[in-house]
């Protein structure tokens, strides 16, 4: 026999609730992670209290690409050492045989101090090592105004790149020049006059490395044989290299 009463107002609102019991949490909600950790360097050096802590969550996959981003965290430093961090990350985005790794990097009004220098792998079956280890990569003292001095490569024509290739150059007070272009030692010269600057025929060694890195070396090699100006930020410790279309061929951070 058909039961046709009409739900009551208050049998209503006991279904509700019991519905909201059984449906489980949010799909996002259950997915967020943290990852827990400290930073350390073995310089003896004190940061300002200005000093500020980054920490990412990189997809490294792709070895022909700049790494994802998939999270990041920033920590005010307050003189701790080690500086202790949390990282939240979203965890339906960490996908099987897929490699990913942390960076560090601590900067000072914009300007670098300390970066990671090697991969810091996680999440590759193993303990997930989350203490990281930085090493210096500028002195903090006011910067001059030329482009002599050390410097790390961040991006070439507009594109970025990976992280894990240290391509730099090196210009002497004699203007000539060393350095990585991430695979092979570089050495050439520079001619400086005022805000000019072009570089001569860089010599390498051979050796091979990743498909990826070689084609980086290549064109921040060849954008090196178009720079003809130079502009240096000192309050952010960058050196941008110029052609002859005024666009910025190079980006650099000094070490």
């Amino acid at each position: 026999m058909n039961d046709n009463r009409p739900i009551t107002r208050r049998a209503l609102l006991m279904l509700s609730a019991a519905a909201a019991i059984i449906l489980p949490a949010p799909a996002a909600l259950a997915a967020a992670r943290t990852l827990r950790g400290q930073v350390s360097y073995r310089e003896r050096i004190a940061l300002p209290p200005h000093a500020l802590l980054e920490v990412r969550l990189l997809d490294v996959s792709l070895e022909d690409a700049p790494a994802n981003t998939l999270a990041v965290t920033r920590v005010k430093t307050r003189h701790r050492m080690p500086i202790p961090y949390r990282l939240r990350y979203d965890e339906a985005r960490i996908r099987p045989g897929r490699r990913y790794a942390l960076q560090a990097r601590i900067t000072v009004n914009g300007q670098l101090w300390f970066i990671t220098t090697t991969r810091h792998s996680i999440f590759g079956g193993g303990r997930d090592e989350t203490d990281i280890s930085v090493v210096r990569v500028r002195s903090g003292a006011s910067e001059v105004s030329g482009p002599r001095g050390k410097w790390l490569c961040e991006s070439i024509r507009g594109h970025g790149v990976i992280d894990t290739a240290q391509t730099l150059i090196e210009i002497a007070a004699d203007g000539r020049v060393t350095g990585s272009g991430g695979c092979n030692r570089i050495s050439g010269r520079a001619e400086i006059q005022s805000e000019r600057i072009t570089f001569g025929p860089m010599i390498s060694t051979k050796m091979a490395c990743a498909p990826a890195v070689m084609d980086q070396e290549s064109k921040f090699m060849a954008a090196l044989g178009d720079v003809q100006r130079f502009k240096v930020d000192g309050d952010k410790g960058k050196l941008i290299l110029f052609g002859a279309t005024g666009r910025p061929l190079l980006v650099l951070a000094r070490m």
